[in-house]
This record gives C-alpha cells, structure tokens and sequence, in this order.
C-alpha cells in the first residue's frame, strides 16, 4: 500500500481526541442500544469502538492496512466479536441481509461511487436493519463555501484519502431507496466541512 496511506492512518490516530471533543455526544445518542451484528464500513483508527457496547458481532471494513494495528488496539480486552477485512464499502464481500446496523462515520465522503455503495450497504442490512450515519456534506450551492469546496476538491481529495469536500450526502440518501431516511444538521466549525448530517436510514 501507499506511503500516502501510512501517513494518512498516523494523522488519522493523531486526530482522534479532535473527533471525540467534536462527535462525542452525537454518537453516545446515535449508537445507543445497539445489538447484534453491526457492520462498520472505514472504522479508521477505531474512533467509534468507544462508543459501542460490548456483546456486539463487529465486522470492520477497513481497506488501509496501516489502520489495523490501531484497531486491534483498540478491540483487545473488549467483549467484542469482531472480524476486520480489507474489503472496501462499495464490494463489501458479505452476504445478503447479514447485518442488523452499518455504521458509517465520515467516510461516505470519500467512497468512489456513491449511490453504488448505498445500494451495497441495502443489500447487506436485514430488513428492517439501520444505517447509522454521521457525515461532513455540501454547504448550500448559493454559499461562498460550497463555492470553496469545490475549488478546494482537487486538492483535497489527495490530502484526505479521496474524500470529497463537496458531496451531497444527504440527497444521495434520500434517493437511495431506503424506506424511511431521516437526519439532523449540524455545523462543526471545520475549515472547509463544517456542514454535517446525522442520522439513520432504515431497510
């Protein structure tokens, strides 16, 4: 894999109290009561393991290799099944209906295809199985920063692992043909990404 990628997994790590300051609160509601088989596409460093109870089937879907010495980290002493592959969100390699949740924080941004890798992540829910979500999105077009996100995308796509700083997420979702979709906006204050959405979309 790429020195690009190594470097990307320890700035990554180095971020990690940022995100718990930033997402801490959200997620401790997001994840509440979960159960079952949970599948989390791009789990990175671990950032969300915190947050998630024990007793759980975990499956991370984590393409870098160099982030999988901090998830091992973070799993050891957890009451945890967990499986972690390499597979990437858009060609998961599971089986139809697996998992009762996905849960995808910060990475829809940065799949190559959108809309394939929702009706992958559809297909590998159970019905009645929730995506969990909490993704950076597009300012409003009318704006100077959707404005920004654009010129800034070139760029940034090679600094942040392919992510996109100007992607509707939210409408992607809403198309994607789940049976309900429903989310909150946020800012964060982040250069660049400050607009957000969080929420759950249900099979």
């Amino acid at each position: 894999m790429s020195l690009s990628q190594r470097i990307f997994a320890h700035g990554l790590a180095l971020g990690d109290d940022a995100q718990h300051r930033i997402y801490g609160d959200r997620k401790r509601q997001l994840f509440a009561g979960l159960a079952g088989t949970v599948v989390e596409i791009g789990p990175g460093t671990g950032v969300n393991l915190p947050y998630l109870p024990d007793g759980l089937r975990w499956i991370g879907l984590e393409p870098n290799p160099h982030m999988h010495d901090y998830l091992q980290e973070r799993l050891t002493g957890r009451d945890i099944d967990a499986e972690l592959r390499t597979d990437p969100a858009q060609n998961t390699g599971l089986p139809d209906a697996c998992a009762d949740v996905v849960i995808s924080t910060l990475v829809l941004c940065s799949v190559p295809t959108l809309d394939d890798t929702l009706a992958e992540l559809r297909r590998i829910l159970k019905s009645g199985g929730r995506l969990l979500f909490i993704e950076h999105v597009a300012a409003p077009r009318d704006t100077w920063l959707y404005t920004l996100q654009r010129g800034m995308r070139p760029v940034w796509k090679r600094l942040a692992d392919g992510c996109h700083p100007d992607r509707a997420t939210g409408a992607a979702l809403r198309r994607a043909g789940f049976s309900s979709v429903s989310f909150d906006r946020f800012d964060t204050g982040l250069p660049v990404v400050s607009p957000h959405v969080m929420g759950v979309a249900t099979v």
